[in-house]
């Protein structure tokens, strides 16, 4: 893969909320996925952490986050800055033949359909959670009593989210089941490849979408850990993400 940086400037900002008094599980992935990707397309950035991250995005299909500024431009959540990256310079999978291109999107849909939605489901369904973790952490940047608005804007906005992909009525052992059988998924197509990626030796848009949702899954403390067991079972997609996270970030957090 050749250096993709010579069309990318260099004052390129990701703004995220704060890491550990305040982002939520699936605004932690959505922002770990976004550097991973762009550590794997060798583009620069700076990460700034911002206690109104959210409200500085200019939209987006479920998190809203991370918020990337590359000079005029201002872009939201994974697949537009994604979509934004391949126009403005080569995409990390343009090796990959059509039909795996294809295939590849089919995969990208489920994990953030599947994925996503349970992070959310866990963080505003599960009343500990809610209790314990998600209105602490969301309120915490907020006086009272706009603390208490904001908790309830953004649990609306997540149980309207959920009511629209029909997860409001599900228990959460049927959220458990779609992240299994998500994960199998994932792990049969890792036991296809001849490499430590989805599609061979070399990374595409899948591979840091994924590494995204595990670390932030297995690297969360929740009172009800239900997803991180689930995703624990599939120990091949587990080894793969904490390959990608020692590869471009030299780090092991899990």
């Amino acid at each position: 893969m050749g250096d993709m940086s010579e069309l990318w400037p260099y004052d390129a900002v990701l703004y995220q909320p704060f890491e550990d008094e305040q982002i939520l599980v699936a605004e932690k992935a959505s922002c770990s996925a976004v550097k991973a990707y762009l550590n794997m397309c060798n583009l620069p950035y700076d990460v700034q952490f911002r206690a109104n991250a959210e409200f500085m995005s200019p939209g987006g299909h479920m998190t809203k986050l991370p918020v990337l500024k590359v000079g005029g431009f201002v872009l939201a959540e994974f697949e537009p800055i994604v979509n934004f990256v391949e126009q403005r310079s080569e995409s990390i999978s343009r090796w990959m033949m059509e039909d795996e291109k294809t295939e590849m999107r089919t995969y990208i849909c489920t994990v953030e359909n599947t994925f996503t939605l349970a992070e959310m489901y866990c963080s505003f369904m599960l009343k500990g959670v809610y209790d314990e973790v998600t209105a602490p952490r969301n309120g915490c940047v907020f006086p009272w009593p706009l603390n208490k608005i904001q908790n309830l804007s953004k649990r609306h906005q997540a149980e309207k989210v959920l009511k629209v992909y029909q997860w409001t009525d599900m228990s959460f052992g049927d959220v458990l089941e779609k992240v299994s059988t998500c994960c199998r998924n994932l792990e049969m197509k890792l036991e296809e490849s001849l490499g430590p990626y989805f599609y061979g030796e070399r990374p595409c848009e899948l591979d840091a979408l994924v590494f995204g949702h595990l670390f932030s899954i297995l690297t969360t403390n929740l009172p009800n850990d239900g997803i991180a067991q689930t995703v624990k079972q599939f120990k091949l997609l587990v080894q793969a993400a904490r390959f990608v996270e020692y590869k471009y970030f030299q780090k092991k957090s899990f």
